[in-house]
């Protein structure tokens, strides 16, 4: 060991650093005015210290504060200086120990302070300070110094205060965290901090936030967040005066300036859902649903199907444990759509939603399974896979055109159990029944697809939930009646859509358990999904509602859908009326015919008469027609119609068609008349009475000719000047003239 430092002359100690004091002067209090009796007192009750130290331990002198008590021999012993801030918090515990109080222990004085290491030093027997000491030292008060390296050279009673203290400090942070909380909460239900959203609020140049531009937008958004949290709260955070209808609205209208929705439909969202809910349902839709294939089972495994597409460098994974062939995209470095795997029908893009009515469906091996609108072929090609092509399967879809893709598909994934059909779903089961499962995947308006097509925002009016929900209707009984209820392995009908309105969905199959006994609402058999509504607002459905599923896209980010499953039980009635009115065929055998009794309706077109109606009881009802009284009202109408149109209706040309039979009788009497008189002249061989003879004969055959015309003139002016005619050639030929 080299020399110590107790063998070295002692100068003036440098100044001390205070950066390594940094930690203990900032746990201790502040230090005091300082007094010079105190420093007499310290001085004292260290002199009683030492002196007790020295008797137990049995030595010539102690060491305090790290400096050398005992008096060297040969030279004056001169206490080193200490800095006045620590002869301060001396001086201050003094007084208080002095006063009878207790010591506050703070920052490094808990891990244990410099005079209790000192201590263990002076019992250890050291004269003086070694190397030891010095880095012991230099430890304590370095900045660098890690605490668990501290916790290391404490002893068992040093851990037990140390504990104690982590337990105090975490106390106070829990508490002053708490404290934080209840402010913040306090500062938000205030009065004065109540959010004012019904006031338009404007921009700087004075537009109201509702018709403001694209940059604007954050403004009207925080609204409706301010609007949302005030009808959460609505008692404490509601301005006073105000109604909920009045927030209602508010909200209403800045959803369709914010996302774009027709006034219609943003306000059957926001009955269908709670405001915050309604909220979370826009924003989904604002963000595309995750791309999903589905394997094809005919072709390959998912596994294989998942190797092959990383190795072409897609990011995939599954879509989840509810799907065993689903896979989800999150990137790709080629064109899905033009992959070799895609060209050979190894799998096909298809959303993660539309796996669901086939899976509710379950179609079983060699059963007969109807798809009534199949296009484009993703849940046909999915029961074909589940049956693993046995069976048969019929495709219908109403629409030629999309037919096409229907079969593209089908002939790409090797499917050949499929029979494709161009007929109207509402002609089933005339065309065909018997079936032992039908899949009806109804055309609906797409409220759940609308992070798709956009377009569903605003051109979907009330008529549109009217037409839909009627065709619906009749296409579900088609399918009702379509399936044979004793089939061994049957006899299941699945209906859903990619729309979560009520009108389209429980209202729908509420009608279907009304007009059909015969059918029940059992499980889907799906392991996740929200219970169909049992009622709403003031609509109530029968209580097996619930089994059916919705799906929306802010819960478990598929699109939204609708799935219900129906058992039918017995034959449909002979008297239940079908789709479009027509009678319902029953239940249906093998060949597709029906065994129930079909009953026309006869509809009896028999006017209905009282008694002293004028009927004549010759069949007519009515009691026959007076022609004469309704040739003058025709006339009248004709007149005024003239006057409407501003004609002359004396000149008018049309006047009321007289009965043909007596222009006939008419123009022939007076043709009669005239041959009669031609022969009376030619007798009397008079040229006069000849050529009147002729005249009348003329006369005659103009009779004839004008009722050829319609009879421009009236048969009693006719008749006068025929009269009129015959008396002058009488009188000229009973004269006797020769001309």
């Amino acid at each position: 060991m080299g020399q110590g430092r107790r063998m070295k002359k002692q100068g003036m100690p440098g100044p001390l650093d205070e950066s390594l004091v940094t930690r203990k002067r900032k746990d201790a209090p502040p230090a005091p005015v300082q007094e010079p009796s105190k420093r007499r007192r310290r001085g004292q009750k260290e002199a009683k210290k030492n002196a007790a130290a020295v008797a137990v331990n049995g030595r010539a002198g102690a060491v305090k504060n790290g400096r050398p008590a005992k008096k060297l021999p040969g030279k004056k012993f001169v206490p080193p200086p200490v800095a006045d801030d620590e002869i301060a918090s001396e001086d201050d515990a003094d007084a208080m120990e002095d006063a009878g109080g207790e010591v506050k222990v703070t920052g490094l004085d808990a891990l244990g302070s410099a005079s209790e290491d000192d201590d263990e030093f002076a019992a250890s027997g050291s004269d003086g300070f070694d190397s030891d000491s010095e880095v012991r030292k230099t430890g304590m008060w370095s900045d660098d110094e890690d605490d668990d390296a501290v916790e290391e050279q404490l002893t068992a009673a040093n851990i037990e205060g140390l504990t104690r203290k982590l337990d105090m400090q975490k106390a106070v942070e829990e508490a002053e965290a708490q404290a934080e909380l209840e402010e913040a909460a306090l500062q938000t239900n205030i009065a004065g901090d109540k959010p004012k959203v019904l006031d338009d609020e404007e921009d700087e140049e004075g537009r109201p936030i509702t018709n403001l531009g694209t940059q604007d937008l954050q403004l009207l958004r925080q609204r409706i967040s301010d609007t949302i949290r005030v009808l959460d709260d609505f008692k404490t955070l509601a301005e006073d005066g105000k109604s909920r209808v009045e927030y209602r609205t508010r909200l209403l209208k800045d959803i369709c300036a914010y996302y774009g929705y027709s006034e219609f439909l943003a306000d059957k969202f926001l009955n269908l859902f709670p405001a915050r809910e309604a909220f979370a349902f826009f924003e989904a839709n604002e963000t595309p649903r995750p791309i999903v294939i589905r394997t094809n089972g005919l072709r390959t495994s998912r596994r294989e199907l998942a190797q092959a597409l990383i190795n072409r460098g897609v990011q995939l994974e599954p879509v989840g444990k509810w799907s065993k062939v689903g896979l989800q995209i999150f990137e790709s470095q080629v064109p899905l759509g033009a992959t070799p795997e895609y060209l050979a029908g190894h799998y096909i893009l298809q959303a993660a939603s539309s796996f669901l009515p086939v899976m509710a469906l379950a179609p079983q091996e060699h059963e007969r399974v109807l798809d009534m609108a199949a296009a484009p072929g993703g849940k046909t090609t999915h029961i074909a896979a589940l049956m693993k092509n046995t069976g048969c399967i019929f495709a219908n879809d109403a629409n030629k055109d999309r037919s096409k893709g229907l079969i593209g598909n089908i002939s790409r994934l090797g499917v050949s159990n499929v029979i494709v059909s161009n007929y109207s779903a509402l002609e089933f089961p005339r065309v065909m029944g018997g079936f032992d499962r039908v899949l009806l995947d109804a055309p609906c308006s797409g409220t759940g697809v609308i992070a798709k097509d956009s377009s569903v925002k605003t051109n979907k009016t009330e008529a549109d939930f009217m037409r839909l929900p009627h065709l619906q209707k009749q296409l579900i009984l088609a399918a009702i009646d379509s399936v044979d209820h004793s089939s061994k392995t049957g006899g299941y009908i699945v209906y859903s859509t990619c729309s979560v309105t009520i009108e389209e969905n429980e209202s729908v199959v509420q009608y279907a358990l009304n007009k059909r006994p015969n059918v029940r609402l059992v499980e889907t058999g799906l392991s996740f999904g929200t219970p169909g509504f049992t009622n709403m607002q003031s609509k109530i459905f029968h209580p097996s509602m619930k089994l059916a599923r919705r799906y929306y896209p802010h819960t478990y980010n598929v699109d939204g859908f609708f799935v219900a499953k129906f058992k039918k039980i017995d034959v449909t009635p002979a008297n239940a009326v079908g789709a479009n009115h027509t009678p319902a065929n029953g239940n249906g055998n093998a060949n597709g015919k029906s065994d129930a009794v079909v009953v026309q309706d006869v509809v009896d077109k028999t006017p209905i008469t009282e008694e002293g109606d004028g009927s004549d009881g010759d069949g007519d009802a009515f009691g026959g027609w007076d022609e004469d009284e309704d040739r003058v009202i025709m006339e009248r109408a004709e007149r005024a119609l003239a006057r409407r149109k501003g004609r002359n209706p004396k000149a008018d040309v049309k006047k009321a068609k007289v009965p043909e039979k007596k222009k006939s009788a008419g123009g022939e009497a007076e043709g009669e008349k005239g041959v009669q008189k031609l022969a009376e002249g030619l007798d009397g061989a008079s040229l006069e009475g000849h050529n009147g003879s002729v005249e009348d004969g003329g006369g005659g055959a103009r009779g004839v000719e004008r009722k050829e015309r319609g009879g421009e003139k009236k048969t009693t002016e006719k008749k006068e000047k025929a009269k009129s005619k015959s008396r002058k050639t009488s009188g000229v030929v009973g004269k006797g003239k020769v001309v």
